[in-house]
């Protein structure tokens, strides 16, 4: 393997552009998932179908979530570069298609198009930067990207509702083009891999029956509750075909030569940790994102704008301990970080939810920021550990599964969360625009995320004491096949 001279990490360095690269492709993803919230209105009373509008995010989602282990499984057989720029292709011609979508239905079935592309793109940015960057420098870069979704959370929803206002909704879409251009043409002049080029056996039996499986029960957990009863036909018919199907893809992967999803992902503690506390970091981060809002806006009437600078203070705090997170585990370990970063988030959690009776932006925007700064110090360390731990061929698919535990875990908390909140709205006759009603709806979400950390709390603390790269000899990525970066 040949790998870029360490020369720094900044922009300026021999691997910068592909560092800016890598940042405009994670800030496709980012600004996506907050642009569209704000012009929904618009979007409806332009092309109508409002009671399919929630449709637009659970497609979206869907097809991110379910496609990512299919793309990390062939990154490592034919490269990252390949993946990364058909993802990038894919969310440009999903963007087009959802800029002259003519219907609710055409602009849901573009969104699973952009979900695909999505799926591709946000993942192997993450296993480049494993490829092209020693462990050590890793952390920094980590806080690099951290930082596009932090602008993300204030530009997105600000320029959606900039889009929504002049009545021109479209434009959130067909802002992804020169994004999508610039990033691919970045990436294509500026990385360069090389790769061992060996005859590989495609599970493709295998990558369609988790891509069925996931996707029926990933739908299960987002419309159960919303769009059907949790006991009706239609979710125990869902559910059961779903676990049928992933129990026959369990069985076909135990004798594919290559599986798309090797058991060793979860047989390793390492991994297996790792990817439960990135599952645990998801449900935390989608109960924040989804209640804050509604909590402020239905509690105190404040603006959308103030309640969206409230929560934005949540990916503001990520990326400053992201960025300091490798001063910790290299002194004290990867399991030791990840742990003082799950405790401050339990910490931030816990001062929302005994203060949520009492609504305050300026409280419920510190317990935010607390909350994001104990997530940058876990999320960070369990994927620079599970990452060092594995060699080039195996990174994409470890990386991979990390990301997809994270979706998974964002999918189960629509589901829990919205259970939890719909079942006190249910019992108080317009429950839902009742100023107390969503006090306490939300108090008993916040509840459930305080679980949800305490449940990581204990996956953190079952995972192995893995030291910092400099008392592991994970320092340099020399890994067989891993890329090479020439400015």
């Amino acid at each position: 393997m040949t790998t870029a001279t360490a020369d720094g990490v900044g922009f300026r360095s021999r691997r910068g552009p592909i560092l800016i690269a890598l940042m405009v492709s994670s800030g496709l993803v980012a600004v996506d998932s907050t642009i569209v919230a704000t012009a929904v209105p618009s979007i409806v009373h332009d092309v109508g179908g409002f009671s399919s509008f929630p449709w637009l995010f659970s497609a979206y989602l869907l097809a991110q979530a379910v496609s990512v282990p299919v793309y990390a499984k062939l990154s490592d057989v034919v490269g990252r570069k390949p993946i990364i720029l058909s993802g990038i292709g894919l969310f440009l011609l999903g963007s087009i298609l959802c800029g002259v979508a003519w219907s609710m239905p055409a602009l849901i079935a573009f969104r699973v198009l952009q979900g695909l592309g999505a799926g591709a793109v946000l993942p192997m940015a993450m296993t480049i930067v494993g490829d092209i960057y020693t462990a050590t420098e890793r952390a920094k870069v980590q806080g690099y990207l951290a930082s596009v979704w932090a602008l993300s959370s204030v530009t997105g929803p600000t320029l959606g509702g900039l889009f929504a206002s002049l009545g021109v909704w479209r434009g959130i879409f067909l802002l992804n083009i020169p994004l999508c251009l610039l990033a691919g043409w970045m990436l294509i002049r500026a990385f360069h891999e090389r790769i061992d080029r060996t005859k590989h056996r495609v599970d493709y039996l295998g990558a369609l029956l988790l891509t069925v499986s996931l996707s029926l029960l990933i739908l299960g957990a987002l419309e159960g509750g919303l769009a059907w009863a949790w006991n009706s036909v239609t979710s125990i018919s869902v559910f059961g075909a779903g676990a049928l199907l992933f129990a026959v893809f369990i069985l076909v992967e135990r004798r594919a030569a290559e599986p798309v999803l090797p058991s060793w992902v979860v047989s390793r503690r390492l991994l297996a940790t790792t990817s439960t506390i990135s599952f645990g970091i998801g449900a935390i981060m989608f109960g924040l994102t989804s209640y804050v809002p509604t909590f402020l806006l239905g509690s105190l009437s404040t603006s959308p704008v103030l309640a969206g600078l409230a929560l934005a203070s949540l990916t503001i705090g990520w990326p400053i301990s992201a960025s300091q997170a490798g001063r910790f585990y290299f002194r004290i370990g990867y399991r030791r970080t990840a742990l003082i970063g799950v405790m401050v988030a339990v910490i931030g959690t816990s001062v929302l939810t005994l203060t949520a009776s009492s609504p305050s932006v300026p409280v419920v925007a510190a317990c935010c920021f607390v909350v994001g700064l104990g997530l940058g110090l876990v999320a960070t360390p369990i994927l620079i550990a599970a990452q060092s731990s594995v060699e080039w061929n195996e990174r994409g698919v470890v990386t991979g599964t990390n990301l997809f535990a994270r979706s998974i875990g964002s999918s189960i908390g629509v589901a829990v969360f919205g259970a939890v909140a719909n079942s006190i709205y249910a019992g108080v006759p317009g429950g839902d625009s009742d100023p107390q009603t969503i006090v306490y709806a939300t108090t008993a979400v916040f509840v459930a995320v305080l679980v949800s950390a305490i449940l990581t709390v204990v996956a953190v603390i079952a995972m192995p004491a893995v030291g910092g790269a400099k008392s592991t000899g994970l320092e340099a990525p020399t890994e067989a096949g891993a890329a090479s970066a020439h400015g």
